[in-house]
């Protein structure tokens, strides 16, 4: 049986931290789902589509396997998601003890929904623990440098939004 993951989020937009978690999370799974997340408490500055193509390339620009990975857009329940791609563990990244207690809650409740998909958390990397999508979209509004926290591609896409 292959060990099929999925790694949820809004990636609104894709930063380092999210390569960094993607990249580790293909050591551990065969196949990994990137699933961007419509969602409905958040208001996204960047459509799906463009959340998809700043994934897609930033992949193809860090040569990953791309065999092994599946960008798909998600509704709903991520159990629901998870269940109907066969996918049996979900990934989600940690950057401070504040994710932890918010991740904690929703591992919880994704476990009463199916307590057959595990939640597999991934540490950030040191360089990465403090980035977080929302500071890049302020700080690139701002007129500041972003540059080591995203990608040029990203960069573009955000330069396009923000004129």
């Amino acid at each position: 049986m292959s060990k099929i993951g999925i790694y949820p989020g809004t990636f609104d937009p894709m930063t380092n931290g999210h390569l960094n978690i993607i990249k580790r999370s293909l050591k551990i799974v065969d196949m990994l789902i990137i699933g961007v997340a419509d969602n409905q408490n958040k208001t996204p500055l960047l459509s799906i589509e463009e959340r998809k193509e700043i994934i897609e390339n930033d992949l193809k620009a860090e040569k990953l396997d791309n065999s092994k990975i599946t960008i798909l857009s998600v509704q709903g329940l991520l159990t629901e998601f998870a269940k109907s791609h066969n996918a049996n563990c979900i990934i989600r990244g940690l950057r401070a003890v504040s994710d932890f207690e918010y991740e904690f809650q929703m591992t919880g409740m994704n476990y009463q929904l199916s307590p057959d998909i595990e939640t597999v958390f991934l540490m950030s990397s040191d360089n990465n623990s403090f980035i977080s999508s929302n500071l890049v979209k302020e700080v690139h509004k701002l007129g500041g440098d972003v540059s080591k926290f995203v990608s040029k591609n990203t960069i573009k896409i955000l330069n396009r939004k923000n004129s």
